[in-house]
């Protein structure tokens, strides 16, 4: 393990793509870092499995077309449910910025996507709170994949194609000589390499610090309430959001194999505005009170619902100041970065991996231009924006 052309560091979803793609294009000597004993313990497991095409800038909506696609026709079972989407708006100025969106997303290619008036509202979703609602969109071929699937085919293919993944070997600093990588430091010793892809999320910032590169990811904690409702949820529910605060609520899955009710239990969060920067992972017995306030005034089933307490999580999203990745290379020669998803890592996995994969072997990516989402944006005030982030 002393030895390896190209380290990456992070074995979650992002990290297994990108050591998959790599391998696809021909390198063998691919070595995934992973820290804990086994995958999915970071933010890829706490990950509720949303995929979505609408967004508001190009590079994400180009993002989850190549990235949607490609989960609906892998070979790979990623359990995707396209159970749709639905951003509902309560002013006016909100319904257009989301009409505004769809307009954008039509002409990128989206299909399947459509502005919703309220009624159409109350039978997508039977139940819910409409006499605030000024109308919505809803997008068909939206919906849920299981993120630990995902992972476990990227990594299973890497495997196969000649990768290796080294678990219990926490990366504590990145080595360098004039400028270029030239291996890294683990907590079970040095290892030499030629390049490091750094995918390691709200850790990110840390570890690029040691090569002396300054990534704005910061992590943020975000809690999921897990409960069950008293009569049986709609079967075509969809995830259903809250474009003014947030609040959104979908029917639960759960990735790890445990016993759940599909016909009451549901997922429900929102982002808090109180959440401060912090690897805190702990779940908030007090974010409870404050998601529900949302769930009584949006509609009864979820109002009278019971927390499951011992299926509430929570996780890290690992947030940029403009709420997108951060994809490519940067001032250190060999060093590649594919972190900063704040919320989009599992749903733009494929796209990352291949994206990462082709900056690489041929110095860009080609199937869809990611210099946007370089590192350098920040530098020079070149940074995007997204309104629609939950």
């Amino acid at each position: 393990m002393n030895k390896a052309e190209i380290v990456i560091i992070g074995g979650g979803v992002v990290g297994a793509s990108v050591a998959f793609h790599l391998t696809e294009r021909g390198y063998r000597d691919v070595l995934i870092l992973e820290r804990a004993n086994v995958q999915g313990t970071g933010s890829t497991g706490a990950a509720t499995g949303g995929v979505r095409a609408q967004f508001e800038t190009d590079i994400n909506i180009r993002m989850s077309l190549y990235s949607l696609d490609f989960l609906k026709n892998w070979e790979f079972d990623c359990e995707y449910e396209p159970k749709g989407y639905l951003f509902f708006a309560t002013t006016k100025d909100q319904l257009e910025y989301l009409k505004a969106n769809t307009e954008r997303q039509r002409e990128l290619g989206v299909r399947g996507v459509s502005p919703v008036d309220v009624d159409a509202i109350k039978e997508i979703v039977p139940g819910l709170h409409c006499e605030d609602i000024v109308g919505g969109v809803f997008g068909k071929q939206d919906g849920f994949v299981n993120p630990l699937a995902i992972m476990r085919g990227f990594t299973e293919a890497a495997l196969r194609n000649g990768a290796k993944i080294e678990f219990n070997c926490d990366v504590t600093s990145l080595i360098s000589q004039q400028g270029k990588i030239i291996g890294v430091e683990t907590s079970k010793g040095r290892i030499d390499c030629a390049g490091v892809v750094v995918c390691s999320g709200a850790w990110a910032r840390e570890i690029a610090a040691t090569a002396g590169i300054n990534v704005p990811v910061e992590p943020q904690r975000r809690q999921i309430v897990w409960a069950r409702t008293e009569e049986p949820i709609d079967p075509h529910l969809p995830m259903v959001i809250d474009i003014g605060s947030g609040f959104h609520f979908r029917p639960a899955r759960d990735f790890r194999g445990g016993t759940f009710d599909t016909e009451r239990e549901v997922l429900f969060a929102y982002p808090d505005p109180d959440e401060r920067s912090g690897f805190d992972t702990d779940f908030n017995e007090g974010f409870i009170d404050k998601v529900y306030a949302h769930a009584r005034h949006r509609a009864p089933f979820l109002a009278d619902s019971i927390v499951l307490r011992e299926k509430c999580r929570a996780g890290l999203y690992e947030n940029t100041p403009d709420h997108h990745a951060i994809l490519g290379g940067c001032d250190v020669d060999g060093l590649y970065l594919a972190v900063g998803f704040s919320g989009h890592g599992v749903m733009h996995s494929p796209a990352t991996g291949r994206a990462l994969a082709e900056i690489i072997c041929d110095g860009r990516a080609r199937f869809i231009d990611v210099s946007c989402l370089s590192l350098d944006r920040f530098n020079k005030g070149e940074l995007l924006r997204e309104a629609a982030f939950i």
